[in-house]
């Protein structure tokens, strides 16, 4: 190690051994894939050549796995009887290529929209009984 260069030390979530031990300025690469999905703490230790040290954690969110969508229940809803759930699981498949089977959730008519529908379709037919009467 040069004494003119900084040190880091890279740590992941509570535990006590560096993943890595990196002299500055470096590009480090992050395996997420080696790591479970969830919530997760990459604490960096910087000591510069004059022994002082510095801390910075970030936390971060690995989702590797297949993403989950639903429609029909919401996080801390209050429900009872039966619900009709959608449900739909689709991976992102590697990063050189995009995956289109499975990737697109089928979704519900929102409301507003059929409330639209319905204003246009009740505005025809007043404009059209208006207007014949007219001539």
């Amino acid at each position: 190690m040069t004494k003119d260069r900084s040190k880091v030390f890279l740590f992941l979530d509570d535990d006590l051994h560096p993943i890595a031990e990196l002299e500055t300025p470096i590009v480090f690469d992050l395996d997420t894939k080696k790591l479970t999905d969830g919530e997760h703490v990459l604490k960096i230790i910087s000591q510069s050549p004059s022994g002082k040290e510095g801390i910075r954690k970030i936390n971060f969110t690995v989702a590797n796995g297949p993403s989950i969508r639903i429609e029909g229940l919401k996080n801390k809803d209050v429900v009872d009887g039966t619900l009709s759930l959608m449900i739909n699981a689709y991976d992102k498949g590697n990063q050189k290529s995009f995956l289109i089977n499975g990737s697109e959730t089928p979704q519900t008519i929102p409301f507003w929209i059929w409330i639209i529908i319905i204003l246009f379709v009740g505005w025809a037919v007043y404009y059209e009984i208006t207007s014949s009467a007219i001539q």
